[in-house]
């Protein structure tokens, strides 16, 4: 199995937002570097078997950009596990209740998915990782889904990704506008 966790893009900060935190949605800066952070995905040939997200608007929507470059064939599923207020632990139950053939792009929160990628990497939840807006990084289990035992295969931020969607061979190579 492998597990691709990308953080949202570019949100509204929550002090410039009248509504709800669940309904706080990207910047239209943020949906344009999610639909760059696809391209560089897509790039990276990641053909996911299933597109789950957290079912808050910033989450939701940047997994719908995704799903225009990545995966248009799959739906997204909103899943309670990668909203906020969740925990590793779930995450983990998540991953593992899904087919061993499976290739998952899990879109949420920080600092829930670093902390996932921590217990799924380590063994134990930490803050040590974590994830830029529109971040990601894919983690390999060769077995079972078990706490400690994913593989990381690369961890790339986003200015990363967006270079690996423009087909450029390295950061140096892109200017500052991204």
């Amino acid at each position: 199995m492998d597990c691709l966790l990308i953080r949202h893009g570019i949100a509204v900060e929550p002090e410039e937002w009248q509504g709800s935190e669940e309904n706080r949605p990207l910047t239209e800066k943020g949906k344009k570097r999610v639909l760059r952070t696809a391209a560089g995905l897509a790039a990276l040939d990641c053909k996911p078997t299933h597109l789950l997200s957290s079912p808050f608007t910033r989450a939701y929507d940047t997994a719908r950009l995704l799903r225009t470059v990545v995966c248009p064939s799959l739906k997204v599923t909103t899943c309670d596990e990668l909203a906020v207020g969740s925990t590793p632990e779930r995450i983990v139950a998540l991953i593992r209740s899904l087919p061993m053939e499976s290739t998952l792009l899990c879109v949420g929160h920080e600092p829930l998915l670093g902390e996932a990628a921590a217990l799924l990497l380590c063994g134990k939840p930490m803050t040590n990782f974590p994830m830029k807006k529109a971040g990601a990084a894919l983690i390999h289990f060769p077995d079972m889904v078990k706490p400690g035992q994913g593989l990381l295969q690369w961890w790339l931020e986003p200015m990363q990704l967006r270079v690996l969607g423009r087909g450029k061979k390295s950061v140096a190579d892109m200017d500052e506008r991204g």
